[in-house]
Order: structure tokens, then sequence, then C-alpha cells
């Protein structure tokens, strides 16, 4: 789930469930029966104000059934979980009250921390002596350890570890506190750096067409050899193995392609006319 968010589970339909229908907590303890998650199935998900308490989101569900609500109304045997700002607790909801239980949703051991409620005798890197697991949360799915050590108790301070064995917090002797709870959440959502009014991300082309409003202009940046020619047509630049040529008389050119069109329709060619005016002339 994410913050700010509840949840309702409820038994499932199963016949071998009913006998732990609207039971109360101290009939199920009394028998010695686990409320396990495996035995419940979610029946809505739906927000939750800041610091909103399991009485008040059970009254405001009684006066008004969400659609998408798949349960009965929420009565004894139910189970709550809210996340308040990604800090996680589950509650059975008993016959007047609501009694907070921990074991619902269970721990998941770490491969390389080895870590689960139980834990004890761990040792705790660049710290002397063993630590055991007094205490845990989840927070966003995830699980954290208060740890105590075990030769000095109370006179140490307590570490909390993540799931993986990781210190993340070095020192607290009030367990999971505000402020504890809160490095947590920070450590989960670090802060954003904020770039400067100057900085700017380097761009590939297909980048450029937002920044330019047209594609092509932007690959005309990446061809042009100057930013004059950028004209939405690509590639102005004579090619590299004419850009040394000497260049060649357009009146050249027009004489010699006057002269391959006499030739082809039989008449004489200017050279030709020329020739024999001289030819006269000398005679």
């Amino acid at each position: 789930m994410s913050a700010s968010q509840f949840a309702v589970y409820q038994l499932k339909k199963k016949p071998e469930l009913r006998n732990l229908l609207f039971r109360t907590y101290e009939e199920l303890a009394k028998d010695q029966i686990p409320v396990q998650m495996e035995n419940y199935e979610q029946v809505y998900l739906g927000t939750m104000k800041l610091g909103e308490t399991p009485e008040q989101i059970k009254k405001e569900l009684e006066k008004k059934q969400p659609h998408n609500y798949k349960g009965h109304a929420v009565s004894t045997s139910d189970v709550l979980i809210l996340n308040d700002e990604g800090v996680m607790t589950t509650y059975y909801v008993n016959k007047d009250t609501f009694i907070e239980i921990s074991d619902f949703m269970k721990v998941i051991s770490s491969e390389s921390g080895g870590l689960t409620k139980d834990t004890v005798g761990y040792e705790i890197e660049g710290k002397d002596g063993t630590w055991e697991v007094i205490d845990y949360l989840l927070i966003e799915g995830k699980n954290y350890f208060l740890m105590e050590h075990e030769q000095y108790g109370k006179d140490v301070a307590y570490v909390v570890l993540d799931q993986n064995g990781n210190v993340l917090v070095d020192g607290t002797y009030n367990g999971f506190d505000d402020v504890v709870k809160q490095k947590i959440l920070d450590s989960l959502h670090p802060p954003v750096q904020e770039q400067t009014e100057d900085y700017k991300p380097k761009l590939d082309n297909w980048q450029k067409y937002m920044e330019n409003g047209e594609y092509l202009r932007s690959a005309e940046i990446t061809e042009e050899a100057n930013y004059n020619m950028i004209d939405g047509l690509k590639n102005n630049a004579a090619p590299k193995d004419k850009k040394n040529r000497q260049k060649e008389s357009v009146l050249t050119k027009l004489n010699e392609k006057k002269e391959e069109v006499a030739r082809r329709s039989g008449q004489k060619t200017m050279r030709e006319v020329m020739g024999q005016d001289i030819e006269h002339s000398k005679k």
C-alpha cells in the first residue's frame, strides 16, 4: 500500500474457516489459534486522513459503504491495516475495540542479513557484543528491526537495522519514535537535488524537437556548417570534394550547351561560323 491508505481484510469464504468467523480475539487466544494473513482476503482498499484511527475509519464505512467494497460490514474477526504515511499498523477488530497485532503480516527473513523478529545473538559490523531483535516495523513493505545489546541491555542505545542488516539509525533510546520513523522514510525517499536555473541537460536530436519545435531544425544543428544555414533544408554546405574547386564560368557553360544542341540538330556551331567568317575576311 502507498502512504495514507488503509485496507480491510476478512476471512476467506472457506468451510474450514467458518468456525473463526465473528470470534473475539480472546476466544482465539484461548484456543491458541493465530490470526494469519493466509486465511484472509482483501475486500477494500481506500485512502485515509493523516492520523486517522481505526475507530474513525470503521464509523466512516458504516455511514457510507463504498461501491467497490466487496465484503460485509466491518465486524469482529476482521483485520484493518493502516498505512499512515508509510508506517503500517495492523488491528484485529474485536467486539468493542481494536487490538494491535504484529504477526499478521509475516516478517520475511533477509538472505544477507538473516534477520527475523526472533533473531538473537546477532553481530553488527563495527560494534562489540551481540544483539537481539526486540521490536520490528513494516514501512512500505520493508522490514526494520530494533536491536538491543544482549550484554548491556538498555544501558546502551538501540540500533535500527533494515531488512538487509544495514545500520539505518545508529543510536536511539526511544525505540521507533517519530524521529526514527522519519529517518526511515527519508531513506526510502531521499530528497531530490535542485538544479540551478542555468542547468540544461544534454539533449538528443529527437529531444531537441520539443526544444525547438521542429525535428528538421534540430537535425540541421548537427549537420550544417554554420547556424545561418539553418533554413529547413538539411545540409546546405557543399560536399567536401567540391569545396576547394575553382568556380566555373556560367557563360562558358552556356556556350558549351549551345554547341552541344547545334551538333545534335545538324546546325553549325558558333565556332564553325566564326571560323568561316575569318576565312572570308582573309580572302
